[in-house]
């Protein structure tokens, strides 16, 4: 089943126009998803929004949003003002600039999506476009409306057509001082490090799909096929027990020299 377009509409650079389909790079459709069940009666629980103070049940229409300001305190905001908020789409991905294509660090990519021509006519000019990225090695920048929220987006050539990538807001990404600033600018032994990039090279190989295989997802979809077939209860799954924690004070040199064994051993 071909998956459903997100979204149509026009890409534009300069004068030169053609209409373009989204399609979701990325799908959690066929992940296991479980309803909460009465053990009693077997129905599902629906779930109920109450009053934290007085505990009653509170209906959907008297149900709306508000901004805490302070403790106890709410600011209302109504669903008129909400759609007041929102942007019109103009339905065009008008390229307004590009940047070299290292430029922007992975970190700021939130969600993908496939770009295609939206019929024969329109692949041309696509097609050209894309080549003229790939020649340059850029990227090209613009800004879309999507769910009624205007986001930067990045275009990227890929294969035969394009991955168009909406970029996290600037409030939206810590930086790395934050985090590493207290990490010690500390020197590299030079014998240690050659002797870690031949770990590396030992353990170096080409990238698999299969390496991000969710094996719980595969465990459950077990479980539910032997639940249906009323084979009784599979046996338990082992756990992979955890290594017992080790001396901190250890002779890297040593275990290095361990580790391009045994990775030499795995080779041979």
């Amino acid at each position: 089943m071909a998956p459903r377009t997100y979204w149509k509409g026009y890409l534009k650079l300069s004068l030169v126009t053609c209409p373009v389909s989204l399609t979701p790079a990325t799908s959690d459709r066929d992940k296991i998803r479980f309803h909460t069940i009465n053990a009693e009666t077997g129905n599902r629980v629906r779930s109920r929004y109450v009053d934290e103070v007085t505990g009653d049940p509170v209906e959907e229409e008297d149900e709306v949003r508000g901004y805490e300001v302070e403790k106890g305190r709410h600011i209302i905001i109504e669903d008129e003002e909400l759609e007041a908020m929102g942007l019109e789409s103009t339905r065009t991905i008008n390229i307004e600039q590009f940047v070299p294509s290292d430029s922007i660090e992975w970190i700021w990519y939130d969600t993908p999506y496939y770009l295609t021509p939206d019929d024969k006519v329109a692949q041309e000019a696509f097609v050209v476009i894309r080549k003229a990225m790939e020649a340059t090695d850029t990227l090209g920048i613009s800004r879309l409306v999507l769910a009624r929220r205007e986001r930067a987006v990045m275009l990227e050539p890929y294969g035969h057509g394009i991955v168009l990538w909406t970029l996290r807001f600037g409030d939206e990404v810590r930086q790395p001082k934050e985090v590493f600033g207290d990490i010690a600018d500390r020197k590299a032994d030079p014998k240690l490090v050659a002797m870690v990039q031949k770990v590396i090279t030992q353990k170096t190989e080409p990238w698999d799909a299969s390496m991000v295989r969710d094996p719980v997802q595969e465990n459950l979809k077990k479980l539910i096929a032997s639940k249906q077939k009323k084979r009784g209860r599979p046996a338990t799954l082992k756990r992979s027990e955890a290594p017992e924690p080790q001396d901190n004070v250890v002779n890297i040199m040593d275990a290095l020299r361990k580790s391009i064994a045994i990775e030499k051993k795995k080779g041979s």
